[in-house]
């Protein structure tokens, strides 16, 4: 069902109830508003793990505009890692922290702010929801290149390479949600210089995801630049970068709790001097994700059970500045070369957007992603 837009007074007053209580308490409370957003978004495909509310709030969140403003929501709400087990006051603090202002002047207005957007996209997630579930291929509809795609966060899509049929799953959710996928592809610059964890990029949400807190909160392991400067003592690489393309392995820390075994970093950032900016070119994408392939290979059999799966996101389409198509095609190309020669991988794509996903899901009806071109916005 889709939520009227009037509604956004009642889930409110339910975000603010869920702030109050955080996600480990919520059992039991009313929330009508929210338990209906979160039937209607995840009914039309399959539901991920955890609870439907907890979900729902990640996706609604993971729309928001990147930065103080959606750090400042996984704060408030304990979607962050670690925090989920936070007091209120405690979360309350360390988002008032995002936007460098008193506790109470943050609760009094930037606290409200934030609660408000996250409603206006719960309802809008629910209303493309609706709209999805009405239109030809959702659910009642017919059937079109998504085998249960609708509106849910997991979706399989049936592609042809080389003569056979391969089913890829698209995750449109925060990377941090992802479970029970053996490598998780993160995209890094060629120093391999990790983000700082409150950023909101893919490489700092792993690296938020992958940190080991304690029960207060306190950080203590951060493991994923820890490995990565191993690795660069180890490959002689300390204090230079690395050939666009190049990936280096490393484990997954927390997120071993959610079944994912190892993090690929593919540097294919390279920093333009004298400025905050990147440039990433659709090859050296390529090239990075026939590494990560080759890199699967290697270390497939020295995993118990043995390494299967792996999920790429739209990679260079954020800070880089590739479009959704041409990082997709530049992704593909080397996803399709492998798969011809008879690859077995369960391959997988994570993204944030339904645009994003609708990309990745045009490969079933034969449309070829660009790869050879740069963006025209």
């Amino acid at each position: 069902m889709a939520l009227p837009l009037s509604d956004d007074t009642s889930l409110l007053a339910e975000l603010k109830e869920v702030r109050r209580a955080g996600l480990i308490r919520l059992r039991g409370r009313a929330l009508p508003g929210l338990e209906a957003a979160a039937t209607a978004v995840t009914s039309g495909g399959a539901r991920p793990p955890g609870a439907p509310i907890e979900v729902l709030l990640r996706s609604a969140v993971a729309r928001l505009d990147a930065g103080t403003l959606r750090t400042a929501a996984e704060y408030t709400l304990g979607l962050a890692q670690g925090t989920r087990d936070w007091p209120a006051s405690s979360r309350r603090a360390r988002a008032a922290s995002v936007y460098g202002v008193s506790v109470e002047r943050f609760r009094k207005d930037q606290e409200v702010m934030v609660l408000d957007q996250v409603a206006e996209q719960i309802v809008r997630l629910a209303a493309d929801a609706a709209a999805a579930a009405a239109s030809p291929g959702g659910p009642g509809g017919p059937a079109g290149p998504v085998d249960g795609g609708g509106a849910g966060t997991h979706r399989s899509v049936q592609v042809r390479a080389a003569g056979r049929t391969v089913g890829l799953t698209v995750h449109v959710h925060p990377v941090d949600l992802l479970r029970d996928v053996d490598v998780v592809v993160s995209p890094s610059n060629v120093h391999f210089a990790l983000p700082e964890a409150y950023k909101s990029s893919i490489a700092a949400s792993l690296r938020r995801a992958a940190a080991v807190h304690g029960m207060t909160g306190e950080l203590l392991d951060d493991p994923l630049p820890t490995e990565l400067h191993r690795w660069a003592e180890r490959h002689g690489t300390t204090g230079r970068a690395v050939r666009p393309g190049t990936v280096a392995a490393t484990g997954a820390g927390a997120l071993a709790a959610q079944g994912v075994r190892r993090i690929y970093h593919a540097a294919i950032a390279v920093p333009r001097a004298g400025t905050n900016d990147y440039d990433v070119l659709p090859a050296d994408v390529t090239r990075a994700v026939s590494r990560v392939l080759a890199l699967l290979a290697e270390e497939r059999d020295r995993h118990v059970p043995p390494l299967r799966s792996v999920c790429f996101p739209l990679i260079g389409s954020g800070r880089g500045g590739l479009s959704y198509e041409v990082s997709l095609g530049a992704v593909w190309a080397a996803v399709e070369a492998e798969l011809a020669r008879g690859a077995r991988w369960d391959v997988h794509f994570v993204v944030r957007t339904p645009q994003a996903a609708a990309v990745v899901e045009r490969i079933a009806a034969g449309i070829r992603p660009a790869h050879d071109q740069r963006p025209t916005g």
